[in-house]
């Protein structure tokens, strides 16, 4: 396999335009609970969100190492691409599975920044990563779906256009495997609000656009079915390992904002007469952090290029994201710990790096299901549930 592509000049475009929204930008905006919505229009103007969208349809064309790049950028600047980082892997299953008169619709919108493409609807409150358990319905009645049913922690759904949404079009005991009879509806939330889509935001401890979504006989056109009914599952999961690999990449664009903010602060801080930096108390923690994000980097590379290839990269993606996750959070705590209770000061936006570098050891997929899949699927061992 070729080297992968390091994309130096993205990189230090992403760097420019991130210097636009310094600290004081998210600093505002983490206090309200607010939307960056300056940000992400400049991130669409500049042609980043569309990076993996074909040349065709008015993206870029590339490949998922230049979306890695561009999200890795936006984390170490001290940004958060969450909030718009669906746009690059949402619009995949649409791009795989959809047909060419949807493709030919949306894509086009979706790349001129004319629409956003930033839901997911995956996720419920009673089945949580037990997705063959969703209970959300969709029953055909002439050329309409009729929806009913709740999602919860769907990221971005009051600041997006549309939204992929899995559903079952038939019982989960109907059919031969668990997986089967889910299907994949492109949802206009601009039609659908009010119209049986019922938005509720959820308050949480970072700035992350969380809600939970009600359906009341939300009708969606047939026509916006993506693909083959019930197969829908199976389009999800190729979304999913290149969701996991985005998120990896951001976890180590996060850590290296922790370990760059960690080693100028400790060349910096005095105290004792002598730079904190020169006690090894305090830099061998920086160091092992460098060590561990500099290995996951390695893992998240080789899973975009697998993904790139199309060659199966569902368990090094999930490697990808765990590792780089936990690097990222050892980064967090150690960079924390280096400016004691300056790390707990607002103005240095540590501690708010630190809130939206947590979420990552449980969304999209928790340590302990990605433990699991690897036990099974790569090590044999028999399923524990």
């Amino acid at each position: 396999m070729s080297k992968v592509e390091t994309h130096p000049e993205i990189r230090d475009a992403v760097r420019k335009l991130c210097a636009r929204f310094p600290g004081q930008y998210w600093r505002a905006l983490d206090r309200e609970r607010a939307y960056p919505t300056e940000f992400v229009k400049a991130l669409t103007e500049a042609g980043w969100l569309s990076v993996l969208i074909p040349e065709q349809y008015g993206g870029s064309g590339l490949g998922l190492s230049a979306a890695c790049a561009v999200l890795e950028e936006i984390h170490r600047s001290g940004a958060n691409g969450a909030a718009c980082h669906a746009q690059m892997y949402t619009m995949g299953t649409l791009l795989r599975h959809g047909g060419e008169a949807q493709k030919d619709k949306w894509l086009p919108k979706i790349a001129s920044g004319e629409i956003r493409l930033q839901a997911f609807g995956v996720t419920e409150p009673t089945s949580g990563t037990d997705t063959t358990r969703i209970q959300t319905f969709a029953k055909r009645v002439g050329d309409q779906y009729v929806v009913n049913g709740s999602k919860i922690w769907i990221s971005r759904a009051e600041h997006s256009d549309l939204m992929v949404l899995l559903c079952r079009t038939s019982p989960r005991d109907d059919n031969g495997k668990t997986s089967d009879g889910m299907s994949v509806l492109l949802v206009d939330m601009r039609e659908a609000k009010c119209n049986g889509l019922t938005i509720k935001p959820v308050r949480t401890m970072l700035n992350h656009a969380t809600t939970e979504l009600f359906f009341d006989n939300m009708e969606v056109p047939a026509e916006n079915l993506i693909g083959r009914e019930g197969a829908g599952f199976k389009y999800i999961l190729d979304g999913m390992n290149a969701e996991r690999i985005l998120i990896a990449s951001e976890c180590i664009g996060d850590g290296r904002f922790f370990i760059d903010r960690a080693s100028a602060y400790a060349k910096d801080r005095s105290v004792f007469g002598r730079a904190i930096g020169e006690n090894q108390g305090v830099q061998f923690p920086i160091a092992r952090a460098h060590v561990q994000v500099t290995a996951a980097s390695l893992m998240v590379d080789h899973a975009a290029q697998l993904f790139e290839a199309g060659e199966p990269c569902g368990s090094e993606a999930n490697m990808a994201k765990m590792t780089a996750s936990e690097a990222s959070w050892y980064a967090a705590d150690m960079c924390v710990q280096t400016h004691g209770g300056f790390g707990f000061a607002e103005e240095y936006d540590i501690e708010r790096k630190f809130r939206e570098t947590r979420l990552y050891q449980v969304a999209p997929i928790s340590t302990n299901l990605i433990l699991s899949h690897v036990a099974t699927h790569v090590l044999g061992l028999p399923k524990s549930f």
